[in-house]
């Protein structure tokens, strides 16, 4: 089903949906949370993840160069938070984690396309469609997720649940070794960054918050429910990334970069480990241009992550990030 089908297709959906007293809604085999973020949503997830990009800063935007954009920008995680919080919503959630926990399905793999940009106070849908299952050539669960306005896709793709990581970066191919405890934050090395931050519930409940999402299905102490969500490690990479940058002396302001794509693996049971106060080891290499442009005007860049938590050193997620320049991205309303 094309994007522009299902464009036309949410705009006369309420009246077939059910909805919850959260805002979920049921339509057919989708679940759709339809809202839109204002300021102090963008506020609480960049202080959360200590993203400092001037794009969604609401008074350093307007000193970006040549930005076409008419106010601050939703960070690409708070919509991906909002997609993997959906998922626990789909009618078919408890028949998919039965199968997951049958099948050893340890890993879960978001593949994201960033369209076009989210501003506060513009309407959106965010929809993740039932999962469906394969036992061949592996055993796997693959979702069709999609975030768009009333005109326009925001974010397009894939998550996908397998028994093995589909990326194979490891430490090794880093210039770090263990333990990671020992290598001093901030350290610029080998082509490779390496940030530390600390698990903290609070800044996860706050992360939820911003992305719309329920922090409660994650956190509730009276319920001793304790379950950082996969993707908020991988979402302190922001801050890797651009103190990486500053550090090499990049013009956040004459040299604009925005998220094209993110490809993630996270690895289920080292995620739900995770408590507060452990160490997270963010591992960043230095961005390089992609050679196939994909049809973009002007070279992407990539960048390879690890994410990896506590004094052992559990690998947490691997990840490919692609940045694009803003004279790469189309007119808005193109």
């Amino acid at each position: 089903m094309s994007v522009s089908y299902e464009l036309r297709a949410w705009r006369g959906a309420g009246s077939r949906s059910t909805v919850d007293a959260e805002g979920y809604a049921w339509e057919g085999d989708t679940v759709v949370r339809r809202g839109c973020f204002a300021q102090i949503h963008i506020d609480a997830a960049r202080f959360s993840t200590d993203d400092f990009n001037p794009f969604h800063d609401p008074g350093k935007w307007r000193r970006i160069a040549g930005n076409p954009f008419a106010g601050p920008l939703v960070l690409g995680f708070q919509c991906e938070a909002l997609i993997e919080s959906l998922m626990a919503h789909l009618p078919n959630h408890a028949g998919d984690e039965a199968f997951a926990v049958e099948q050893g399905l340890a890993w879960t793999h978001y593949e994201f396309t960033f369209v076009s940009p989210l501003l506060p106070g513009e309407p959106f849908a965010a929809s993740a469609r039932a999962g469906r299952r394969k036992l061949t050539p592996a055993p796997s669960i693959a979702y069709r997720i999609l975030v768009r306005t009333v005109d326009r896709p925001v974010l397009t793709g894939f998550v996908r649940r397998t028994a093995e990581s589909l990326n194979a970066l490891t430490l090794a191919d880093s210039a770090f070794a263990r333990p990671l405890s020992e290598v001093p934050d901030r350290l610029n090395q080998g082509g490779w960054f390496l940030k530390r931050k600390f698990a903290s519930t609070g800044h996860a409940k706050n992360f939820l918050a911003g992305s719309l999402a329920n922090p409660a299905d994650c956190f509730d102490e009276l319920e001793g429910r304790v379950s950082f969500p996969d993707l908020f490690p991988p979402a302190l990479l922001s801050c890797a990334l651009l103190e990486q940058a500053h550090a090499s002396g990049h013009d956040f302001f004459n040299e604009p970069l925005v998220y094209a794509a993110h490809r993630i693996s996270v690895q289920g049971p080292a995620a739900r480990a995770l408590r507060s106060n452990e160490p997270i080891h963010l591992l960043v290499r230095t961005p390089d241009p992609v050679a196939d442009k994909g049809g973009w005007p002007v070279a992407r860049l990539r960048s390879l992550a690890l994410v990896y938590a506590g004094r052992e050193d559990r690998l947490l997620a691997q990840a490919e990030v692609q940045l694009a320049p803003l004279a790469a991205l189309p007119e808005p309303g193109n």
